[in-house]
């Protein structure tokens, strides 16, 4: 028994040893394999993605985080493309109307400056007209505002219980004036200073009457910009009573922006037009700079002064200036076209071309100087003979966008999964500047581009491209009122948009074209002030060729425009805007 029990000892020991030989070595050789393979997959930068939702994109194998379904290789398309660029077909830049240039000294003559503004009233030849003494307005001559007055025309009339007092005592001291000459002349002396002329004085002290009421003249001619009394109204001495202006010199002011700074100087000559005399240039010179600037417009006030002697400029009427600029140094510089430059947060960036014969582009940030004739100085970050794109750059961003690259909205070149965060990946730290009048007539546009959501989402291609063609026009005037560069730029490529998708008839394309339109509204509806409305930001995974796309809506309920009916409820709120 005991010999049993040894033998069966010695074969599970035998057994067991026979086993770790066989199939341990196999088991370690098969561990070593893999993190031999995983380690060949990281290096050769295979990446993984997901069969439902491409956007997603990860360095190794796992589920997907929006289904769960397991990730498979990614397609080596990108092959052969450095990190960063991307490549678009001929048929794709040609449909987004991708253009390029050459970078170069493209200004060899004089440049200029542009300038917009309005005429305003001269405050060197304002003057307002002030109560020389105590009393109640009695009567008012003047009856509105923008009424013509000459010198020496009689403004109101004021009773005043102080000069009644002071005439009894010119008529006691004319008595006296024989033996207490001191106190005559006080007298009168009082009445000049209440701006009483030598003839009305006498007159009182022949006729021993005094008078109740008394005149006030005007000091100037001109025009009365502001009546600041009434009929009954008690003024005491010093009291304004009317403004006047003098127009036969205005004030044209402009702003200016920043990078403009360097170009303006005080005594530079400047032509000034305006669409009232569209055949009419007044010259001026700039008469001042404004030392500080407007931390919320980030411009500076620039004026002149114009000879206004026939009366044809009106104070409030818009104009615009030109100043040549002498060819210097800085007008050889290398320089590229102002549509080629797209503004991120505060860093400017450019697409360029390495290949003139391949579509493949790469974001490029760049160092701007002034913008002269239509055209940016290059200070850094390009070379000459470089090729960048000069239409349809915010285009080519969008494409960088949806393949994962760097782009304005996706600083990082990371894939823009749905999982993260929205507000980060639209780029929330880009800032738009707008002036009052462009915030008002965006909202005019925000009310134009939600009825044309609401047209695509009840499968209406008539009514859309109607609303598209409406919004091309409103858009188109946005970018011409004053902003900033970035807000131009968005404003202007959504001119574009707008004029891309009322040029398709077919559902199908203008819910294509929508994708860029509402990815454009989003940015600059984070930006926009004043809107006085709350917008939602939804999203659907599966639109845009399941890349994701988003649209704005006043509800938060979702009626899907890219789908209509036929999925009408599917997506979600990711953002809201206040």
């Amino acid at each position: 028994m005991k010999k049993n029990n040894v033998f069966v000892a010695v074969a599970a020991v035998v057994g067991l040893l026979l086993g770790y030989l066989i199939f341990g070595s196999n088991a370690s050789d098969e561990g070593s394999t893999e993190v031999h393979d995983h380690s060949e997959e990281m290096a050769s930068g295979q990446m993984w993605t997901c069969s439902m939702h491409p956007q997603i994109m990860q360095p190794e194998p796992g589920d997907c985080p929006i289904c769960g379904m397991d990730l498979i290789p990614a397609s080596s398309s990108d092959e052969g493309l450095a990190m960063g660029q991307i490549k678009m077909s001929n048929n794709a830049m040609a449909l987004a109307g991708v253009e390029t240039v050459t970078v170069g000294a493209g200004m060899t003559g004089e440049g200029s400056v542009k300038l917009s503004g309005k005429v305003a009233i001269n405050q060197e030849a304002d003057a307002v007209q002030s109560a020389y003494f105590n009393g109640r307005i009695e009567r008012l001559n003047i009856n509105f505002e923008g009424e013509e007055v000459r010198k020496g025309q009689q403004l109101a009339t004021i009773y005043s219980p102080e000069l009644v007092a002071a005439q009894q005592e010119l008529i006691t001291a004319a008595n006296l004036k024989a033996s207490q000459p001191a106190l005559y002349a006080a007298v009168r002396n009082k009445l000049s200073f209440w701006k009483l002329s030598e003839n009305q004085i006498n007159e009182i002290e022949s006729s021993g009457k005094v008078r109740e009421n008394f005149p006030v003249y005007a000091n100037v001619s001109g025009v009365v910009s502001e009546i600041m009394v009434e009929e009954g109204d008690y003024v005491s001495t010093g009291s304004p009573l009317v403004k006047v202006a003098n127009l036969n010199s205005v004030w044209a002011v402009f702003d200016a922006y920043e990078n403009q700074l360097s170009l303006l100087k005080k005594g530079q000559s400047l032509e000034v037009r305006t669409k009232s005399y569209p055949n009419e240039t007044f010259s001026a010179k700039i008469s001042f700079v404004d030392p500080l600037l407007n931390s919320s417009t980030r411009t500076l006030e620039v004026r002149a002064n114009l000879d206004n002697r026939k009366g044809m400029l009106k104070p409030g009427m818009f104009v615009t200036a030109e100043i040549q600029l002498e060819n210097d140094t800085e007008t050889k510089a290398l320089t590229v076209p102002e549509s080629a430059v797209l503004w991120t947060g505060e860093r400017s960036v450019v697409y360029v071309k390495p290949n003139s014969e391949e579509g493949i582009f790469e974001m490029r940030e760049v160092t701007l100087g002034n913008l002269v004739n239509g055209n940016y100085v290059i200070a850094a970050g390009l070379s000459s003979g470089e090729e960048v794109v000069a239409k349809g750059a915010f285009t080519v961003d969008a494409a960088a966008q949806l393949q994962g690259k760097k782009s304005m909205m996706n600083q990082e070149g990371k894939t823009m999964g749905m999982n993260h965060d929205y507000h980060s990946s639209m780029g929330g730290d880009m800032k738009m500047e707008f002036s009052e009048e462009a915030q008002n007539k965006f909202g005019d546009l925000l009310q134009v581009y939600l009825e044309l959501k609401d047209a695509l989402v009840a499968s209406d291609p008539e009514q859309t491209q109607k609303l598209a063609q409406k919004g091309v026009g409103m858009a188109s005037t946005i970018s011409g009122l004053p902003m900033d560069g970035m807000g131009k730029s968005h404003m202007s490529q959504l001119a574009i948009q707008f004029k891309d998708m009322a040029s398709k008839s077919d559902l199908e394309g203008q819910r294509d074209a929508f994708v860029l339109l509402s990815q454009n509204m989003i940015q600059v509806g984070q930006q926009m002030q004043g809107l006085n409305v709350k917008l939602y930001v939804q999203q659907c995974p599966m639109a845009n060729q399941n890349n994701g796309a988003n649209w704005l809506s006043l509800d938060a309920e979702i009626k899907n425009p890219y789908y209509g009916e036929a999925m009408l409820k599917c997506g979600s709120v990711v953002s809201v805007i206040n």
